[in-house]
């Protein structure tokens, strides 16, 4: 187990070199509750990517800003850190590419996510959005990554409740699917999906608010906490 603050000093890892990938629509069930919100049928899951400028600590702020936008939502999702370079990667071998597993808030703008067409890297790369930690446990601390418990909470009140057993495409399959022509470098952080619960798919919609504490858990990796502020004018 090692503290994000360390991980640079720890060859072969290096600090993140791009963008975060992230899967979209990787849980059956929040693919279905996104659809029937949307009014849409029940898509594959999307790969995109979150600007490094939204990483921040797992204790951090979260600020928002009513100018900028007003639906924004939370995301408890598993952190896969890639700690070998790897390209075209077959599914099993892709555990071997793996450094270790942290817990991952995807904080997303859902009325940015949704509007101009569709822009999903915009609206999941507001500064500041995506509290990573507390640790990063290195592969073999974690005995089966497809049975971990994942929840978030809300103030105390419980949103999310998963495991990753219910991912469509497991861990392996993501590395693989990710790596097909495209290298994978030491420091990559991939953000493997959200299960239900979300904001924007309740009735009524549910968007966070300045004062509110959010709580995201993952059994054996730890816990996020990070309290909504309103940005600064």
């Amino acid at each position: 187990m090692r503290k994000l603050a360390d991980l640079t000093l720890l060859p072969p890892f290096d600090p993140p070199r791009g963008n975060v990938l992230a899967i979209g629509r990787n849980y059956q069930k929040h693919a279905e509750e996104g659809a029937r919100a949307l009014n849409t049928e029940v898509g594959p899951p999307t790969i995109f990517t979150k600007a490094i400028t939204t990483i921040t600590a797992p204790f951090a702020d979260i600020s928002i800003d009513p100018s900028v936008s007003t639906k924004i939502d939370w995301e408890v999702e598993l952190g896969v850190v890639i700690g070998r370079r790897g390209a075209n990667i077959k599914r099993q071998d892709a555990l071997e590419h793996i450094f270790g597993y942290t817990v991952l808030n995807d904080v997303t703008a859902r009325d940015i996510q949704n509007g101009w067409g569709g822009q999903w890297f915009k609206g999941k790369s507001l500064d500041g959005s995506c509290p990573i930690g507390p640790w990063v446990l290195t592969r073999d601390e974690v005995a089966d990554v497809q049975a971990l418990h994942l929840q978030l909470r809300i103030n105390g009140a419980v949103k999310q409740d998963a495991n990753s057993r219910d991912m469509i495409y497991p861990v392996d399959a993501i590395i693989e699917w990710l790596s097909i022509g495209m290298t994978l470098l030491p420091g990559m952080l991939i953000a493997t999906g959200t299960p239900e619960g979300v904001g924007f798919a309740r009735t009524p919609p549910e968007y966070l608010q300045p004062g509110d504490v959010m709580e995201s858990e993952i059994d054996g990796i730890g816990t996020l906490r990070n309290t909504v502020v309103a940005s600064p004018a």
